[in-house]
């Protein structure tokens, strides 16, 4: 079983290592972690890089995922 680094940058969770199944995709991975959340609100990396939907995680990869938008962050125009 992979164990890979998730760093949610909701401010919700620590980072921390977590193990998951053999074939897991980054989109069945995201779904798990935040079931409530869209991906597509999200701008998800697995070692600093954008992936697909389909990426499979391997061991030692290190998943973040970062709001697109905060809550009550102010504009400035």
């Amino acid at each position: 079983m992979p164990r890979i680094l998730f760093i949610n940058n909701l401010g919700t969770d620590f980072a921390d290592y977590v193990d998951v199944p053999e074939g897991t995709t980054i989109d069945k991975f995201f779904h798990d972690k935040l079931p409530d959340q869209q991906p597509g609100d999200y701008l998800i990396r697995v070692n600093r890089q954008p992936v697909a939907k389909d990426q499979i995680l391997a061991e030692g990869d290190r998943v973040t995922a970062t709001p697109l938008k905060i809550e009550g962050a102010r504009v400035n125009s």
